[in-house]
């Protein structure tokens, strides 16, 4: 079974939703606004994917915080409280296939390998 993370009302969640359910995949979805995710769970994403995978720097949330902040987002050990706190700027969607393996972003062709 698939796991999917995210946030339910994201526009890239929907399309990736519609896109697992088109192909007929199972999976299971945390969303980060209900759960947000764990230390434990980011630092092994991390150390899958590496942090700037991780990171979206290219929405609202990012772009709202100060400097230093963003600085802190460079380091796992300091981008991780942040990451926790402000869970809408972790990329999305995360999938984890059945084998541990990780797709972040809507990338189509993947996803629909995770048959």
């Amino acid at each position: 079974m698939i796991k999917v993370y995210g946030i339910k009302n994201c526009n890239t969640m929907k399309k990736t939703f519609d896109l697992l359910e088109s192909e007929e995949i199972d999976y299971v979805f945390e969303d980060y606004k209900k759960t947000k995710p764990s230390e434990e769970f980011l630092n092994h994403v991390i150390e899958k994917i590496g942090l700037s995978s991780v990171v979206n720097k290219k929405g609202t949330t990012y772009r709202k915080l100060n400097e230093e902040d963003k600085l802190q987002l460079e380091e796992v050990n300091t981008a991780i409280p942040l990451l926790i706190q402000y869970s809408s700027m972790i990329k999305r969607p995360i999938l984890k296939s059945a084998v541990g393996e990780f797709i972040v972003g809507y990338e189509e062709d993947q996803i629909r390998k995770l048959k």
